[in-house]
């Protein structure tokens, strides 16, 4: 049993037991307790270890026991590039090429958004993530954070976010006009100011770079400097589409593209959050690893509409690789339980693309689950206190790592058998086997009811806002059949 005090005593009481129930740990061991229990002191954790062990040395201190009856129990899951603000955007750039998707459809639809209409796309996503799962995301940026932070607090789910920057590029929309390198950075400053840290410290306030063609060399570097000065994270898309690297051949005068650039510049470095990631070359992959850049991996959204990102060399290069959804209007699910099961049969499918032949090692399930868990929480800078379920040891002091976690229940027809408890997580589980879900030693859903908002308020606010929004901004979303 692994159990830690301050004190050096467990004498003090304990808020909670969960016990009799497979503990999937993802710590260092890959440790599986098959009868395990978790001990919860408010916000942490303060044991784990066998159930008899942990019940007969914690259950006369706890105030509350819970028997989880042999169901499932993992670290909350990170989401590691999601677009919060688009989810009332869902379903208006299905099936359009990436130029009319982006200029036609988004820009409008983002320049045209109120405070109000982020925070409630951000209570709508919000809803789905915690139901797949997810305690913790990146943010990929949007124009209203105050929304947002509002939302992430009410929801009581726990996020690193980011305002879509550019102070350069093509075809913005008027309404947004082109802001300095200056305006830039001091409105990011200020949401750092204002919401760094709060709900908490649930809510962490990053930088973003929306993509290397909207942005000035000044603004790459000014971004990268003030992320250290703040010592907070960058979030940016990087070499999404074949287009972009040529644009930054062309302009930048580099021999390949984006990410090669970003290492002329000295741009890369260990708090840069990459997303997508697809157009890369070996160079390039050495590039990221040496810097200690770590990449968000959208299986849905890259084969919608950018490519086969080298997931598996980046990994073999030692390149921490997460798992993100992107926005609703890039993908329509927002379930990294769906990206969990993607991510290994497209990596799986791309050696048959490469090599004629499939290799069925590729992205082992074990692999995808540290993806969103230990993975997704260093890509978030936060990998000290979430990502698995132990007490850490740092030099000759102990900390407690935060209770984040999620409760699976696998006696369903998708589940059942579990001769595998690791491969059925990724291969069968789906959004419905997920009942309980805590965030910072707070339930945020119990038996699949969401507890800090009415869902069914929240999906009429959503609703209202969004056909109000398309209309603002203009969006026709043309019918591809006889509507009678």
């Amino acid at each position: 049993m692994e159990t830690r005090s301050s004190s050096g005593s467990t004498s003090e009481s304990v808020t909670m037991v969960i016990h009799n129930a497979v503990i999937v740990t993802m710590d260092s061991e890959s440790r599986v307790f098959q009868n395990g229990a978790v001990v919860i002191d408010k916000d942490k954790i303060k044991a784990i270890g066998q159930s008899p062990d942990i019940l007969q040395q914690f259950s006369p201190l706890a105030d509350q026991i819970l028997d989880l009856h042999g169901q499932i129990v993992l670290p909350g899951f990170v989401n590691t590039h999601v677009h919060t603000s688009q989810q009332l955007g869902r379903g208006i750039a299905d099936d359009v090429d990436l130029m009319t998707w982006l200029h036609h459809r988004i820009w409008p639809y983002e320049s045209n958004m109120t405070d109000e209409d982020s925070y409630i796309s951000t209570l709508l996503c919000g809803i789905e993530l915690i139901h797949s799962g997810v305690t913790c995301f990146a943010e990929a940026g949007g124009q209203h954070v105050s929304g947002m932070a509002r939302a992430v607090e009410l929801l009581g789910l726990r996020a690193c976010l980011t305002e879509s920057i550019m102070d350069s590029g093509e075809g913005l929309p008027v309404s947004w006009g082109v802001r300095t390198t200056d305006e830039c950075i001091q409105s990011q400053k200020k949401l750092y100011e204002k919401h760094h840290n709060t709900a908490d410290g649930r809510i962490r306030i990053w930088l973003g770079i929306r993509q290397v063609m909207n942005s000035t060399d000044r603004l790459l570097l000014e971004t990268r400097d003030t992320a250290r000065e703040l010592k907070t994270g960058i979030h940016m898309h990087v070499a999404e589409i074949p287009y972009e690297n040529q644009v930054v051949m062309d302009t930048r005068k580099v021999d390949h593209g984006t990410v090669t650039f970003l290492d002329k510049i000295d741009f890369l470095q260990n708090n840069l959050l990459a997303a997508h990631t697809v157009w890369v070359n070996d160079t390039e992959i050495g590039f990221l690893s040496r810097a200690g850049v770590k990449v968000s991996h959208c299986p849905a959204s890259a084969m919608r509409m950018l490519g086969f990102a080298r997931i598996r060399e980046m990994l073999n290069a030692g390149i921490s690789v997460s798992l993100g959804t992107d926005g609703a209007p890039s993908n329509n699910r927002m379930s990294i339980v769906d990206e969990m099961y993607l991510a290994s049969l497209i990596n799986k499918g791309r050696e048959v693309y490469k090599r004629g032949t499939t290799d069925r090692t590729a992205l082992p399930a074990e692999t995808v689950l540290k993806m969103v868990t230990v993975n997704g929480a260093k890509s978030v800078l936060w990998d000290n206190e979430i990502g698995s379920l132990e007490i850490g040891k740092k030099v000759r002091l102990f900390w407690f790592l935060l209770a984040d976690m999620v409760v699976i229940n696998p006696f369903s027809w998708s589940m059942v058998p579990v001769h595998d408890c690791i491969s059925n997580l990724v291969y069968c589980m789906r959004t419905e086997n997920i009942v309980s879900v805590m965030c910072n030693g707070q339930w945020i859903m119990r038996d699949k009811k969401i507890l800090n908002v009415d869902e069914e308020e929240v999906i009429s606010l959503a609703k209202r806002a969004s056909s109000k929004l398309l209309r603002r901004a203009g969006i026709e979303i043309p019918s591809r059949m006889t509507i009678l």
